[in-house]
C-alpha cells in the first residue's frame, strides 16, 4: 500500500520527540531532519519538501507550543494539518449541477486506468449518490477500450452509449448528449481517448470535445506508481484543459506515494476519488483528513464504520451482538461473525485502518487467514442446526460426518470448536461487564495484546512483542 513506508518512518521520527518534557532546538531539528528524509525517499517534490518543513518549525517553535503540558503530541498536530493543507483542506466533490445534465470527461495516459476508473465512479455515483449515470465511449482509437467499459458497464447495471470506431470521439460525444437528455439520464461520463504521452493531435480532439459538451468536471486519471511524474502529467492536462480534478489509481500497490503530496501543491488540482484495488467497488471519495490520518499511522475509522455499514448485514450483525452480550454465543452467532469478516474484506487491511495497527497488519499471513475462516465456515455449514446450537453432543461419529461433509480432516474440526469455545469464554467475559455497566478498555497496549493474539489466531507471524 502507498505510504507504508513513509508511515513508518515519520512514526520513528515522531518517536524521538513525543516522549521529550520539553523541546530544544536540537531534538526538534533532529526530528524535522528526519521527517524531510522521509517525504524526499517518498519521492515529494524537494521545493514542496522544503516549504513544508520550513512551515512546521515556525510553527513548532511558536510560544503556544513550548508552553504546552506535551508539545510533542503538538508537533505531531501541526505536521498533520500541514498534509492535510498539502492533500487539500475540504473534500472536493464532483461538481453536480442543480439542475439538468452534469457532463464529466475522463481523460489521461494510456494504462493509468482511466476506462476502468469511469466505471467505478460511475458505480459510485448510482450506488451511494443516486445519480443516474451514463457512460459514453468516446475513445474510438482503441477498440478494446470500447469493449472494456460496455463489458464494465453491463457489469455494473449502467448503459454504455457507442456509436463504434468508425464515428469520430466528438460526434460520439454529441449524439450522447441528445440520448441522455431523452431517456432521462442526469450524469454522463465520457471515456476519452488515452494516450502514451501528450498528444497535439488527440489533445484537441479533447479541446473539441470539451468546447461542445462544456463539461462541469475534466477528471484526470493518474496512476500512483508514477511517481513524482504525476505532477508534470497533471501540469501538461491542466495547461490544456483545465482539469478540475483528479483520479489517483492504484494506490493499493506498492508506490511510494509523493507525487500525491505534490501534486496539489505545485497544480492546485485537487484529488476527488482513489482507487484502491480491482474490484469495480473499490474506488472512494477522497478524504483529505482521513489520507493524513492513515500516513501518520492514525488509521482511518470513519472508512472503516462506512465500509461495515455499506457491506456488513446490519440487521444479522446487531441481532447476533445483542445474543453475545445477552451471554448467548452459538456456532450459528460464529457462522454470521466469519461471514460479516469475508464481506470487509481481509483482516489486515481492516487493521491498517484502527489507530496503531498498521504494522501489526503486516504480520498476519491473509491466504492462511482466509483459508481458516474457508474451513471453517464449510465445517459449521456441514452441522445440523441442533449441532450449531449445541456442540457438546458431537462425538466421533458425528464430528467424522462433518468432516467428510466440508472436505477437511478430524482434526480441523476440533480445531474449530476449540475456537469457538475461546470465542465463548471471551463473550462470556463481554456480557458480564455489560451487564456490570462497565466495558474493557480497548485502547493503548491492551488492544495491541488483543489484535495480536487474533491476528495469531489468523494466521499471523511470531516473534514480534508489542
Amino acid at each position: 500500500m502507498a505510504f507504508e513506508n513513509l508511515s513508518e518512518r515519520l512514526g520513528k521520527a515522531f518517536k524521538n520527540i513525543t516522549g521529550k518534557g520539553k523541546l530544544t532546538e536540537k531534538n526538534m531539528n533532529d526530528m524535522l531532519r528526519e521527517v524531510r528524509m522521509s517525504l524526499l525517499e517518498a519521492d515529494v517534490n524537494y521545493g514542496v519538501v522544503k516549504d513544508f518543513i520550513s512551515r512546521i518549525k515556525e510553527k513548532a517553535m511558536g510560544q503556544e507550543v513550548l508552553t504546552s503540558l506535551n508539545p510533542g503530541q503538538m508537533v505531531v498536530k501541526i505536521v498533520h494539518d500541514e498534509i492535510v493543507a498539502l492533500l487539500g483542506t475540504e473534500d472536493a466533490p464532483v461538481n453536480y449541477k442543480k439542475s439538468g445534465i452534469t457532463t464529466i470527461m475522463m481523460v489521461g495516459l494510456q494504462g493509468t486506468g482511466k476506462t476502468t476508473a469511469s466505471a467505478k465512479i460511475a458505480n459510485l455515483m448510482k450506488k451511494k449518490q443516486g445519480r443516474n449515470p451514463l457512460l459514453v465511449a468516446c475513445d474510438v482509437i482503441r477498440p478494446a477500450a470500447i469493449d472494456q467499459l460496455k463489458t464494465l458497464g453491463e457489469s455494473i447495471g449502467v448503459e454504455v452509449f457507442s456509436l463504434g470506431v468508425e464515428t469520430k470521439a466528438l460526434e460520439t460525444a454529441k449524439q450522447a448528449m441528445v440520448y441522455a437528455k431523452e431517456n432521462g439520464y442526469d450524469t454522463v461520463l465520457f471515456d476519452t481517448a488515452g494516450r502514451l504521452h501528450i498528444d497535439d493531435e488527440l489533445m484537441q480532439e479533447l479541446s473539441d470535445i470539451k468546447a461542445y459538451v462544456q463539461p462541469d468536471d475534466i477528471l484526470l486519471t493518474v496512476d500512483a506508481m508514477t511517481g513524482q511524474d504525476i505532477v508534470n502529467v497533471a501540469s501538461s492536462f491542466h495547461e490544456q484543459l483545465e482539469v478540475s480534478g483528479l483520479v489517483l489509481t492504484k494506490l493499493d500497490g506498492d508506490s511510494r506515494g509523493g507525487g500525491i503530496l505534490s501534486v496539489r501543491a505545485i497544480t492546485n488540482v485537487p484529488v476527488k476519488f482513489v482507487g484502491l484495488g480491482e474490484k469495480i467497488e473499490d474506488l472512494d471519495v477522497f478524504h483529505p483528513d482521513r489520507m493524513a490520518d492513515r500516513i501518520l499511522g492514525m488509521g482511518d475509522i470513519m472508512s472503516l464504520v462506512e465500509k461495515a455499514q455499506e457491506k456488513m448485514d446490519m440487521e444479522a450483525t446487531t441481532k447476533s451482538t445483542n445474543r453475545m452480550m445477552s451471554g448467548e454465543f452459538t456456532l450459528t452467532d460464529m457462522l454470521v461473525q466469519y461471514e460479516q469478516i469475508e464481506k470487509m474484506g481481509s483482516l489486515g487491511g481492516m487493521m491498517k485502518l484502527l489507530p496503531g495497527m498498521g504494522q501489526l497488519a503486516g504480520q498476519i499471513d491473509e491466504a492462511k487467514a482466509d483459508n481458516k475462516i474457508k474451513k471453517s465456515k464449510a465445517i459449521i455449514q456441514s452441522m445440523t442446526p441442533e449441532e450449531r446450537e449445541n456442540p457438546n453432543i458431537l462425538r466421533a461419529s458425528r464430528k467424522n460426518r462433518i468432516a467428510k461433509g466440508s472436505g477437511v480432516s478430524v482434526a480441523d474440526v476440533n480445531r474449530c470448536l476449540n475456537e469457538f469455545e475461546k470465542m465463548k469464554q471471551v463473550m462470556k467475559q463481554f456480557s458480564s461487564l455489560a451487564k456490570g455497566g462497565k466495558m474493557p478498555n480497548l485502547g493503548g497496549l491492551g488492544a495491541m495484546k488483543n489484535m495480536r493474539a487474533m491476528s495469531r489466531a489468523m494466521g499471523g507471524k511470531k516473534g514480534r512483542k508489542f
